[in-house]
């Protein structure tokens, strides 16, 4: 039997559909929206794992090239591996949703929302979002949702529901909140300098929407949903767990607050050990190992929260808002065009700007449709950051890091037409302790200054943290790797000094209250005006000039009766022209001409030439020509392309010349004036030596 609910969000209705598609699955949901659909699965294992301490849920979000009416681009005509957006769609979907599985059910989850049509004119990803929940709550999986997502625009001074492509692109923020029908569990999104009450207000503008839709959905399972699939409840209780908590607790105690991070991990690992070892006759088979490490983590975690929240006290010693201590440096690699290292406590980031041509965007061929950006940033984390052995390799947790850190630049970076560059930013993390990602901002912010990339203002960025128990709670500034972990939120806030670019925040527990939300965006901004008064230390120091080895770029406006005669038949000048110069030239449709030269001395060459050809010879005017043929009369010169004059062989010397070979010969540059445009059109030339243009 088909079972369907509809809701209204924004301007446009929802729908959710079951029991017509995919049956075979464990859930599945059939959503639209205006012009786009949905249709999103759940599958678990058959078999389930005791005593798992995770939850193994993977999120594979995929878009068709059918859903737009298109055919994949490229050699091979298939959809192939996962965009960077579908990732990033992925992440969203799985941020909200992982906390509220139980680790007792044991069985490998997968959820996988497949865009089959969309209009290009309504974002696909939030009827995904929906449409995943609805997949996962409907069916006999064990879930404490439904959740639901929205995105919020702010344009116009007005908050926006789920808005349109257009919408999107010209408002000052664009969040994605996601919730549970009682409180907001995840945002994300970029802003342009917008201050922390609007971005509250654009957070609380999606709580009632949120709450509908988790309605919907739980009507939905109303109608059609499965018996839950039991629990794996774990029967076996650790020997002698009183002895070993009370040995454990304190070795931990004084292990865990180790200043240093990797002092601390061998102290923690020696701790753990030795209780290990003193009570080796209980932990006799692989269950009661397991149940042992599971309470050394439980222990860990109880240990940090009580001291922050009893004593105020830090895994490193610092206070609640402290920074921990922070340098900056620029150009400390000699070629490239922009470096900076940027170092954060133990978390240190080396990021470098490289600046290249319109021929260097990023294209984009996707169900959005075709588009390209001069703006990349790429993050990388290699294993070594943490001091281990691994695979170099991007993941999603890369591709979500440099997204976010991407969205807090961008908004600061100048327009192609301030800065026709195209500009990349690539973060290598040398070093991870906590919010490499945000470490990533400061240094982008400083390696494009470095490159001389006049943006608009310098961006900062900081992790927070939440540790709340009953009715108190501590927000911890700049937080470390082991307070993340043990948190209750953690956000991260980049922005300049006029506001928030950037915001990114995952919520583990049921509850925040705007208060608290506001406590800790104003904290956030205490943080954030510290690392920027020690960025700008170093930043009033730098050159803000291009690096001498950037490309140099020329850029000018062509009429559009003059674009055929650069380009000439066949493409034939243009050619000629990038060849003679060592330049790159684009030409846009209406009339935008950009050089990319090496040097100073090609582009400047190719733009004299450029002008040549579009400007009308004037009599009287030096030009460098070649000489392109010889003739008993005299010598032909290509003064720019497409254009040659004739010197006549009286006008080569102010001598007798015998031969025209005597003086000049074919391909050689030489200097030449104009005398006069005949009634003909045909241009006759003088030959200028070495004494002429000293006279001139």
């Amino acid at each position: 039997m088909v079972h369907t609910q509809r809701i209204t969000i924004g301007s446009e209705e929802m729908s959710f559909e079951t029991g017509r598609m995919a049956k075979q699955a464990n859930g599945a949901v059939f959503a639209k929206c205006a012009g786009s659909a949905v249709i999103a699965t759940v599958c678990c294992s058959s078999t389930a794992m005791e005593g798992l301490d995770f939850v193994p849920v993977t999120v594979e979000y995929n878009e068709k090239y059918y859903a737009a009416g298109k055919i994949p681009g490229g050699f091979i005509k298939r959809e192939a591996r996962p965009k960077d957006r579908e990732i990033l769609v992925s992440r969203l979907i799985d941020r909200p949703m992982r906390p509220l599985f139980e680790k007792a059910f044991g069985r490998e989850i997968q959820i996988v929302p497949t865009v089959l049509s969309t209009d290009q004119v309504n974002p696909p990803d939030i009827l995904a979002i929906n449409a995943a929940s609805a997949a996962v709550h409907i069916s006999d999986i064990p879930f404490n949702g439904p959740i639901a997502g929205v995105r919020v625009c702010y344009l116009d001074g007005s908050y926006i529901i789920n808005p349109t492509y257009e919408q999107i692109e010209k408002s000052e923020l664009e969040i994605v909140v996601a919730g549970t029908r009682d409180s907001i569990t995840m945002v994300e999104g970029g802003a342009n300098e917008v201050s922390e009450e609007v971005m509250l207000g654009a957070i609380d503008a999606a709580r009632e929407p949120i709450r509908k839709i988790c309605e919907t959905i739980e009507a939905l399972r109303n109608e059609a949903g499965k018996p839950k699939l039991p629990l794996v409840e774990t029967t076996v209780v650790l020997n002698r767990k009183e002895e070993i908590e009370r040995a454990a607790r304190a070795r931990l105690e004084k292990a865990l607050y180790t200043k240093i991070k990797q002092e601390r991990g061998e102290a923690i690992k020696r701790a753990i050990q030795e209780t290990q070892e003193e009570f080796a006759d209980a932990l006799t088979d692989d269950m009661q190992k397991k149940l042992f490490s599971q309470l050394m983590d439980e222990l860990q975690y109880q240990i940090l929260r009580s001291g922050i929240l009893d004593r105020k006290m830090r895994v490193d010693g610092r206070g609640l808002e402290e920074i921990r201590p922070i340098t900056c440096e620029l150009d400390i690699l000699p070629r490239t065009h922009g470096s900076a290292l940027f170092t954060r406590g133990e978390t240190q980031a080396l990021v470098v700007t490289t600046l290249g041509s319109v021929f260097d965007e990023q294209i984009y061929d996707d169900i959005e449709g075709d588009r390209r950006e001069n703006f990349i940033l790429h993050y990388n984390f290699p294993p070594f950051s943490v001091g281990e052995v691994g695979r170099l390799s991007t993941g999603r947790r890369e591709i979500g890091h440099g997204h976010l850190a991407r969205r807090a630049l961008e908004r600061m970076v100048p327009s192609k037409d301030e800065f026709p560059y195209t500009i990349r930013v690539v973060s290598e993390i040398l070093e991870s302790n906590g919010s490499s990602s945000m470490a990533t901002v400061c240094g982008g912010t400083l390696s494009l200054i470095a490159a001389g990339v006049p943006i608009k203002r310098p961006v900062a960025g900081i992790a927070m943290g939440l540790i709340s128990e009953e009715n108190r709670y501590a927000i911890l500034s700049d937080i470390l790797g082991d307070e993340d972990h043990l948190g209750d939120m953690d956000f991260k806030v980049a922005g300049t000094e006029k506001g928030i670019t950037g915001f990114q925040m995952d919520i583990k527990i049921s509850g925040i209250s705007t208060e608290i939300m506001k406590h800790a965006l104003e904290q956030a901004k205490k943080g954030r005006m510290h690392i920027l008064s020690i960025m700008n230390e170093t930043i009033s120091k730098a050159s803000r000039e291009l690096s001498e080895y950037a490309p140099k770029i020329i850029t000018m406006k062509l009429d559009s009766d003059k674009i055929g005669a650069v380009i000439g038949q066949g493409g034939k000048n243009i050619k000629n022209l990038c060849e003679t110069f060592d330049v790159k030239i684009n030409i846009d449709d209406d009339g935008t001409t950009t050089i990319y030269g090496n040097n100073k001395a090609s582009a400047e060459q190719a733009r004299d030439a450029i002008l040549g050809i579009i400007l009308d010879p004037e009599v009287g005017r030096i030009y460098e020509g070649t000489v392109k043929r010889i003739m008993d009369f005299g010598a032909f010169v290509e003064i720019f392309p497409g254009k040659e004059g004739l010197v006549h062989i009286s006008k080569l010397s102010r001598t007798r010349v015998a031969k025209v070979t005597d003086v000049v010969q074919e391909g050689q540059k030489i200097k030449v004036k104009l005398l006069e445009i005949d009634k003909m059109g045909r241009l006759n030339l003088s030959l200028i030596d070495a004494q002429d243009s000293q006279e001139k």
